[in-house]
């Protein structure tokens, strides 16, 4: 099991990570961060609205599935937000440099990260 701090930590050992934080997908709230080049209050407010609204639409839809992840491929930039499975209500947040990041690996990092956080 890891805190917080670990976690972040582990995030930024990731090939290409720029920033990764951890937010309450509930009030919108940042919890820790770690990296720099973006402002993450706003970026976690705005994501948390993605989250919110593809939940919605999961169960609009009775999917009966979980969220694993979503991804938002920008051009020089990966976005990746994955829920936490042990703690409802939040989820990690890493943005990844497109050129230097091994997308598959740093997937595989973050469900690593996320099922081994303790809070």
């Amino acid at each position: 099991m890891a805190g917080l701090t670990e976690s972040l930590n582990a995030l930024m050992g990731i090939d290409g990570a720029q920033a990764v934080a951890l937010v309450d997908y509930e009030s919108g709230m940042l919890l820790g961060e770690a990296g720099a080049g973006m402002d993450m209050e706003v970026a976690a407010a705005g994501n948390t609205e993605v989250i919110r609204a593809k939940m919605k639409t999961a169960a609009s839809l009775n999917l009966n599935d979980s969220i694993e992840d979503i991804l938002i491929s920008l051009g020089k930039a990966y976005h990746i937000m994955r829920p936490v499975a042990k703690k409802k209500g939040l989820f990690f947040y890493i943005v990844l440099d497109r050129a230097k990041s091994n997308l598959a690996l740093a997937r595989r990092k973050v469900q690593d990260v996320e099922s081994e956080l303790a809070i």
